[in-house]
């Protein structure tokens, strides 16, 4: 069962209807405003995404067995990030649909009730507290860390699950409910500087944007850039609605960097690399974040984005994986399953979503419908399988993850690929 909320509202129908009886009078009647855009599918069964686990005491029931168990989601399915969000939201609606299709979970219906953030802090916390009165179980989302930051505090207070589908370290940092299945941006720091110092790299430049993520990401990459012998010789930034970065590049050059490190979201990450090729700037290395795991970027970017180098998940890479790869049974099939249902690439931000629901899912299963006990299983959960990596979270990380689940990719005749092979 699924529900999407646009924020779409209807008018308010008046009608009077006239009644004669001993005498003459009026009743008037008023319809609620409409808020939600309600979607029942017909759903088709889905195959076994996780290995069992061990049965649970007898969850502690919050509703009637016969109610859905209600999860919301927020994503920005439209505006400036909906590269992210649309992904994720097509995601979360076809794992819904398996699962229901196939009994749901305990024998009773999942209701997904999605809201579109179209990438805003405010309509993210808008979209929080009406969720909160929906009474989830747990929320998956925001897309972007900068509403993922908005909303963390609401949900901790409210003592609700919150597993974000954004990389910013800081938004697990220091709570208790809030949890996250991106990568956290200081591993993805790590492994892009210790490619730079196994290639004898030294003078680093940056260009980052200004919105949550790239602000994060430039504080990790100045803050690490010494522990690996890199000196940071330009700092530059733009904003999210910049359409042109060829004076902050040509003030990198003048630094003379061996590499440039990019650490933003669209359109900023398509434009740098353009503008680049542009400039004639070949003989300078781009590196860009785990956000460039997309191949509407990647289109965007055209062929100035051949031979970046950047660390991702292995969702873009799967048909490269060794058939051993623990990974490679699930990324085949979400692969397999997203783009014969949607005709388009699959991308790392579909695998978020893909990660933060089959996690709720799996502690529903094991322990019910309670956020306290949703959140103590998914806290200890170790081994997970997902399309970000083997996620093992404890009380201290909240990520689940390490620099190992991340793997250098590159573009090589417009695709994305691994380094050195063919």
């Amino acid at each position: 069962m699924l529900k999407i909320d646009r924020g779409i509202s209807q008018g308010i129908i008046v009608f009077a209807l006239l009644l004669l009886a001993s005498g003459i009078f009026f009743a008037c009647e008023q319809k609620p405003q409409q808020m939600e855009e309600t979607t029942t599918q017909q759903a088709t069964p889905a195959p076994e995404m996780q290995e069992p686990m061990a049965p649970a005491e007898e969850p502690q029931a919050q509703a009637p067995q016969d109610e859905p168990i209600k999860i919301g989601a927020i994503f920005a399915i439209t505006g400036r990030a909906a590269w992210l969000g649309e992904p994720e939201a097509r995601t979360a609606e076809m794992i819904i649909e398996k699962v229901n299709g196939q009994g749901g979970i305990n024998g009773r219906v999942i209701e997904l009730i999605v809201k579109d953030t179209q990438g805003a802090e405010d309509r993210a916390v808008n979209a929080v507290r009406d969720l909160f009165r929906e009474d989830v179980v747990a929320i998956i989302g925001p897309s972007r860390s900068g509403t993922s930051m908005a909303v963390a505090d609401m949900c901790e207070e409210q003592q609700m699950p919150l597993i974000s589908c954004a990389a910013l370290a800081q938004i697990t940092e220091g709570r208790k409910w809030v949890f996250k299945t991106p990568q956290k941006d200081s591993d993805v720091v790590i492994r892009i500087y210790e490619y730079m110092r196994d290639h004898g790299m030294t003078r680093v430049a940056l260009i980052t944007g200004t919105t949550g993520f790239g602000a994060g990401g430039r504080e990790k990459l100045k803050e690490m850039a010494p522990e690996y012998g890199l000196e940071v010789v330009a700092d530059e930034t733009y904003g999210p609605g910049d359409t042109d970065m060829t004076p902050h590049l040509t003030r990198i050059r003048g630094t003379n960097p061996q590499a440039i490190v990019n650490w933003s979201i669209i359109p900023g990450q398509s434009i740098v690399m353009k503008n680049m090729k542009e400039l004639g700037m070949s003989d300078i290395q781009i590196f860009q974040s785990h956000g460039f795991g997309n191949y509407g970027y990647l289109k965007a970017a055209g062929d100035a984005a051949e031979g970046v180098l950047f660390p991702a998940g292995r969702a873009l890479v799967v048909d490269d994986l060794p058939a051993d790869h623990p990974q490679k049974e699930v990324l085949s099939k979400l692969k397999q399953d997203y783009e014969t249902r949607y005709d388009e690439p699959l991308s790392t931000f579909a695998g978020h979503a893909y990660d933060a629901l089959w996690l709720v899912l799996d502690a529903i299963e094991n322990v019910g419908a309670d956020r306290a006990a949703i959140r103590d299983y998914i806290e200890n959960r170790k081994g997970f399988v997902g399309t970000g990596g083997v996620f093992n979270f404890s009380p201290e990380d909240h990520t689940g993850l390490d620099k190992d689940s991340l793997e250098m990719l590159t573009v090589r005749n417009g695709k994305f690929a691994i380094p050195g092979g063919e």
